[in-house]
């Protein structure tokens, strides 16, 4: 079985190009299923099973939606391997931009849309730079010079990825993604024991364990405060 991994920040259109390169892969006789991991709600599984694909989802809660990601992705691994399925793609939340949900040997796919802002690529971390495929959505709103220069920024802050353009709405470009992303060679029988990309972002600080009252006093653990310039002065 081939494993993908897709991630984006909120709403930048990756179910919609999810689908779209499934039909592609239906269409070369590729069985697919998809796991949608979420935060607190998502009827994006919906979605997948009017399309016909098996699909699960997972939602995090209280908890950071990367950690949820990494702890279940070898139980979701052998839900795909049962289903005997030829490529799993997982899908993430809507994620944070130092989120970091790759693992090496796995292919990465990012989506990101034009809307966000030319400078936004400049603001992502792992999540874009460390990311095999990049997937530009919702081109079809801005000109040709916006298009051209949100993909420059991309490629300046991640030159080793593919970077190419597809809307979710009308399914362009989503049959060259789907070329990319299915490799009879790449099969894999498990993720124990791999590693992740880049480390996770860290926090383990007192309002990770439930703290709500706001003072340096009920700090504790990993904090960080912002420089304001000496107080002394």
């Amino acid at each position: 079985m081939n494993l993908v991994t897709v991630s984006g920040p909120p709403s930048s259109g990756k179910t919609s190009v999810i689908l779209k390169v499934i039909q592609a892969l239906k269409e070369r006789d590729i069985s697919v299923g998809v796991v949608k991991f979420d935060c607190l709600y998502t009827d994006d599984d919906i979605l997948y099973q009017r399309a016909g694909v098996p699909v699960k989802k997972g939602l995090s809660g209280s908890l950071c939606p990367d950690h949820f990601f990494v702890s279940n992705i070898e139980e979701v691994v052998e839900w795909g391997i049962r289903e005997d399925l030829d490529l799993l793609i997982t899908e993430s939340a809507g994620l944070c931009n130092r989120c970091s949900p790759y693992i090496k040997d796995i292919k990465s796919v990012c989506v990101i849309d034009n809307l966000s802002g030319i400078n936004t690529p400049k603001k992502i971390g792992p999540m874009l730079k460390s990311a095999d495929i990049v997937v530009i959505t919702k081109g079809d709103i801005v000109s040709q010079a916006e298009r051209e220069v949100f993909s420059s920024r991309v490629n300046s802050v991640n030159p080793r990825a593919i970077t190419m353009h597809v809307n979710g709405l009308t399914g362009q470009g989503a049959f060259e993604l789907s070329t990319l992303l299915y490799d009879e060679s790449a099969n894999i029988e498990g993720v124990q024991g791999k590693e992740l990309r880049f480390p996770m972002p860290s926090a383990l600080c007192s309002y990770c364990l439930g703290e709500t009252r706001i003072g340096e006093a009920y700090q504790m653990g990993n904090v960080r405060k912002i420089k304001l310039g000496d107080e002394n002065e």
